[in-house]
C-alpha cells in the first residue's frame, strides 16, 4: 500500500515520520515541532500539517492524541487545550490534511507498537504499557487485544491524579533525583498491580531512553517490568499501524 505516516501529538512536542510497517520502524528520521501554547485545535492542526508536509507525504495518516478518543472524537484533554473536548478530531485532520486520517489515544498507539514489534510481542495474558512523559499514559492488553482508553494515569494517588506525582514531567518539575522519582513510580505501580494484576509492565515514553537510570531502582514485584523497545518512537509507529488498519 501507499506509505503510511504516523504523528504523535504530545503535551510538549508533535513529531511524525513515514513508517515501515514491515519492520515496525521509522522509514526516515522523525521531524519534531514544539506543541503550540495554547494548544488549541487550530494551532495543533497547523503544526501537524507542517510535520506531514515536511515529508511531502500523500497517503493515510495516523495521529495520536493525549486523551480519550472514541470513534475519532476527542472526549478528554488533560494535557492540552480544553477546546479539544467533544471535537470530531478525525474529521478536522482529514479536512486540514486532505488525506485519510485516523486518530487514537497516544498510549494506546504506543502499546499497539510495543505489542506488535517490541517488548510486548507474543506476550500472553495481561500486559500493561505505561508511557511516562508530560503525563502517564496507559495501554492495557489481554492476550494481545487492546482495551482502549484506560487512562490509568488519572488514578487517584495521595489525593491527586497519579500523573501529577509520578510522571516524567513531575520528576523535572519537582527536581527529583532518580531515586526519589523511582519511589513515586513504585507507589504508582503498586496501585496499578492491585487493580489489574498484569503479568508484564512495559515502561515507555520519553524517559524510557534513560531506563538504566531508574528501572534497577524499582522494587521486585509480581509483574515483570521492562523498558519499551521502540522507546519514544512507539507512538508514531502505532499511529501508522492504526491508519493502515483503517485503510484496509
Amino acid at each position: 500500500m501507499t506509505a503510511v505516516f504516523g504523528v504523535d501529538i504530545g503535551g510538549s512536542g508533535i513529531k511524525g515520520a513515514p513508517v515501515d510497517l514491515g519492520r515496525g520502524a521509522l522509514a526516515q528520521e522523525r521531524y519534531k515541532v514544539l506543541t503550540p501554547r495554547p494548544s488549541a485545535p487550530e494551532a495543533v492542526v497547523a503544526t501537524v500539517r507542517e510535520v506531514v508536509r515536511h515529508f511531502g507525504h500523500e497517503g493515510p495518516v495516523g495521529l495520536t492524541f493525549p486523551g480519550v478518543v472514541v470513534r475519532g472524537r476527542t472526549r478528554t484533554a488533560a494535557n492540552v487545550d480544553k477546546g479539544w473536548v467533544g471535537l470530531d478530531a478525525e474529521g478536522l485532520f482529514r479536512e486540514a490534511l486532505d488525506l485519510p486520517a485516523t486518530v487514537l489515544n497516544d498510549a494506546d498507539a504506543a502499546g499497539l507498537a510495543e505489542t506488535a514489534y517490541g517488548a510486548g510481542r507474543d506476550q500472553p495474558g495481561v500486559v500493561l504499557v505505561l508511557t511516562f512523559g508530560t503525563g502517564i499514559g496507559s495501554a492495557l492488553f489481554v492476550d494481545g487485544t487492546l482495551v482502549p482508553n484506560t487512562e490509568l494515569g488519572h488514578l487517584e494517588l495521595r489525593g491527586k491524579d497519579a500523573e501529577r506525582r509520578a510522571s516524567s514531567a513531575a520528576r523535572e518539575r519537582h527536581n527529583l533525583s532518580w531515586e526519589q522519582w523511582a519511589r513515586r513510580v513504585d507507589e504508582y505501580l503498586d496501585l496499578v498491580e492491585m487493580l489489574i494484576s498484569p503479568q508484564l509492565i512495559v515502561i515507555g515514553g520519553g524517559v524510557s531512553r534513560k531506563h538504566e537510570r531508574f528501572l534497577p531502582l524499582l522494587r521486585e514485584r509480581e509483574a515483570r517490568v521492562v523498558p519499551a523497545e521502540l522507546r519514544n518512537d512507539a507512538g508514531i509507529v502505532g499511529a501508522a499501524m492504526a491508519a493502515a488498519r483503517a485503510a484496509g
